[in-house]
């Protein structure tokens, strides 16, 4: 049988989503507690690979078992044997052709930006902080150059393997709520680096470093080194992915509010 899952946690204490052998990954966890469960080697494949410090609300995995376990027997079973920063939400019996990365129609992330003098001291690592004030209509007039099908090319890592820089951007909302500046993006993929590095153009513009129509022209010069710096990662949340209802899975998880 193939199940789906999803997944919540606490990225700032793994050096990613993927299995290192040099490191600790969610994944490697994540297989070995359902790996006890069904009483033989899982392998896991997930909706989107995180990169260290990345936390997730909602990241969607699958994997197939010959064991017969009830629902209650995997969850209860699975997060018994997961570190406490690492826990499974749901977990759904899935058609053969279910695919947690292919049969993505699209992602979700939020961004949270704390933006006020002093840095928290409760939450470091969960959010991103700056000092310097954030206009956040500057910031929502810069956003809305990115929405639509474009070539990404400024705005992926060095080190990306994507095939095609060709994104489609669905949404891209700013809100502000008191210190808190949040970032939802939603696309039908991302790239290497793709949210943060939208992140570090966005809040050079709410610094008014930029005007908002340079986020354009970051855009179109397809070069990465015209993008600015990549924001850090502990502010990054994946919190949704969406998949044809016919599945029957959840698109969006809980969305990471400090406000």
């Amino acid at each position: 049988m193939r199940f789906a899952c999803a997944v919540e946690y606490d990225g700032s204490g793994f050096s990613g989503w993927q299995r290192q052998s040099h490191a600790r990954s969610v994944q490697a966890h994540i297989e070995a507690a359902l790996a006890k469960v069904a009483d033989h080697p899982v392998q896991t494949a997930c909706a989107g690979r995180t990169d260290a410090g990345v936390h997730a609300t909602w990241q969607v995995i699958h994997f197939e078992t010959h064991a017969e376990r009830s629902e209650r027997s995997w969850m209860l079973g699975t997060n018994s044997n997961l570190p406490e920063d690492v826990r499974l939400l749901s977990i759904t019996p899935v058609a053969d052709e279910f695919h947690a990365r292919f049969s993505a129609q699209a992602r979700r992330y939020r961004y949270v930006i704390l933006n006020r003098p002093v840095a928290s001291a409760l939450l470091r690592q969960r959010v991103t902080w700056t000092h310097q004030p954030l206009d956040a209509g500057r910031v929502s007039a810069a956003a809305a150059y990115l929405l639509g099908e474009h070539d990404f090319s400024s705005f992926r890592a060095v080190a990306c393997q994507a095939k095609s820089p060709v994104k489609t951007v669905h949404r891209l909302d700013v809100t502000r709520s008191g210190d808190f500046l949040y970032l939802d993006v939603e696309a039908n993929a991302f790239l290497h680096h793709m949210v943060r590095n939208i992140a570090g153009v966005l809040m050079a513009v709410g610094r008014g470093e930029r005007e908002p129509d340079w986020v354009g022209d970051v855009l179109d010069a397809r070069d990465r080194t015209q993008g600015g710096v990549t924001a850090p990662a502990d502010g990054l949340y994946l919190v949704g992915v969406r998949y044809p209802q016919s599945h029957g899975i959840a698109p969006l998880g809980v969305l990471p509010e400090f406000g």
